[in-house]
């Protein structure tokens, strides 16, 4: 995956991957309800994400399915953000994550799992 999903975008996107395949209709009574968006604004998002391939329009009734996941898109996420502030070292984004928290015992117990795994 390589495409830049902007919040607006996301907000539809975190609908599908919780709900699965979802109407368009449906898709802006839930915009509508939990952020305000009127009927124009979300289908004009929903294009931009059909635009973009994040998702695709099944017919009838205009039924939308996330074809991206939402691992593929943190994954992406994750790398321009370690590419942009960190130089592309993810080491440095992890102490930075790490400065900024006292980790409990598990949470620390976790990350050398994580790196056991990774060596």
């Amino acid at each position: 995956m390589s495409m830049k999903l902007f919040d607006s975008e996301l907000n539809i996107m975190e609908i599908l991957w919780r709900e699965g395949d979802t109407t368009a209709k449906r898709i802006a009574e839930i915009t509508k309800e939990t952020i305000g968006w009127s009927k124009t604004t979300t289908y004009t998002i929903i294009k931009k994400c059909l635009d973009k391939g994040a998702i695709e329009r099944q017919e009838p009734n205009f039924v939308c399915r996330a074809v991206v996941s939402q691992e593929q898109v943190q994954q992406y996420e994750t790398t321009e953000l370690i590419n942009k502030m960190y130089n592309g070292a993810p080491d440095r984004l992890i102490a930075s994550l790490l400065g900024q928290k006292r980790l409990t015992s598990e949470e620390i117990s976790r990350l050398k799992q994580l790196i056991e795994r990774l060596e």
